[in-house]
């Protein structure tokens, strides 16, 4: 009897807590879930008028779209084992072996639909690597991909002999990016296509819930029946292939480059943890993700316009990394609820962290916890 009452009491003082929460962001403004929606606007708003002969043209449109294109393909690669509770750092070093691999193929006479088909199963490869070193060695995500990083850099110095190859003259092969599409680079719909393909899988497929079942409390799920390393797998392997074919696109549309890929990890991250805290607060999703790559994207662009520095870009992105961290974290912290089970089950599949959650290199807790007394 007092248990049932201590947790009841905990529930309503929890709920009250949240009320005035709920209705700020029922106000009609949804400053909750659209904050970066107000601050893009802020940002075409002010360098539109501070210098709107250089932002507010159709030039300055097309080239963050299209520039931006792969960084968010990146995004969404680092997304889909987020979602599940894992991190993947391997993904800027994956499109950077695969899109060097496409170019070096290609110099040896290869066709380009064979050379990219190739390419994107060497990225499949090193996600069933990844998975093998996490699901079944069990050891934490955070190290064995970056130490996997490491390891496709060593490997990318032995394919190209650390000198950038000369840029292929095949004429598919530029257009493959680069043909226009209404003022934009194809690419921009490529990054569109994936992005439907992505959120159709996560919000409308039993893979996409037990993902996020995973990722909210990987122990709960087991027990309700959800098969873990079967899933966390195939988070670690679409991760890989998706980043493979950015990688692959990235060099059609830019050219050869030995270090793309690490500068494309931090705006990715960037992204997917600014990205959880909108549309959908506390879960990690590709249009919020999408939307904060063009909200970052467009800070940088007119801070660019007015400064002309170029280091503005790391600087905005490493803030905007640590502050959507911190967003994240809080948001996922302060949200209490009664959770729910999986259909067919009685088993909650959020809760309180397992000891796996808790270890360090696993993305912090963005969905909500279930809160119990035990007085």
């Amino acid at each position: 009897m007092h248990d049932g009452h201590s947790e009841q009491t905990l529930e309503m003082s929890a709920t009250a807590a949240d009320e005035p929460r709920r209705r700020f962001a029922g106000s009609g403004f949804g400053l909750d879930r659209f904050s970066g929606v107000y601050l893009w606007v802020l940002f075409i708003v002010v360098f539109g008028i501070w210098t709107p002969s250089e932002f507010l043209t159709s030039s300055t449109l097309h080239s963050v779209a299209s520039t931006q294109a792969v960084t968010g393909i990146v995004a969404l690669a680092v997304l889909i084992p987020l979602a599940g509770g894992l991190y993947d750092l391997s993904v800027g070093a994956t499109a950077n072996l695969t899109g060097m691999l496409a170019i070096t193929l290609l110099n040896h006479g290869w066709a380009v639909a064979p050379a990219i088909f190739a390419s994107v199963l060497v990225g499949i490869a090193v996600g069933l690597v990844n998975s093998v070193v996490v699901v079944s060695l069990r050891v934490n995500s955070f190290i064995a991909t970056l130490g996997m990083s490491s390891i496709l850099a060593a490997v990318l110095v032995i394919i190209t002999g650390d000198a950038s190859p000369v840029p292929p003259t095949s004429t598919a092969w530029n257009n493959l990016t680069q043909t226009t599409v209404a003022g934009f680079q194809i690419v921009v719909l490529y990054l569109i296509a994936i992005a439907v393909v992505l959120w159709w899988m996560l919000a409308h497929t039993p893979a996409g819930r037990y993902l996020y079942a995973i990722g909210g409390n990987a122990e709960a799920a087991r027990l309700s029946g959800v098969r873990v390393k079967r899933f966390s797998t195939l988070a670690l392997v679409l991760s890989s292939t998706v980043a493979g074919l950015g990688g692959v696109l990235f060099t059609s549309q830019s050219g050869p480059s030995l270090d793309f890929g690490p500068a494309l990890l931090l705006p990715a991250f960037a992204a997917a943890f600014l990205g959880s805290t909108q549309l959908l607060p506390g879960k990690f999703n590709v249009w919020g993700t999408l939307l904060a790559i063009y909200v970052l994207a467009t800070g940088v662009q007119g801070l660019e316009l007015v400064s002309g520095a170029a280091w503005l870009s790391d600087m905005f992105n490493g803030v905007a990394l640590i502050v959507a961290v911190a967003l994240s974290v809080n948001r996922g912290s302060g949200r209490v609820r009664r959770s729910r089970p999986i259909r067919g089950s009685g088993v909650p599949v959020s809760g309180p962290s397992s000891p796996e959650q808790d270890a360090p290199g696993q993305p912090p807790p963005v969905t909500s916890a279930r809160v119990t007394s035990t007085t």
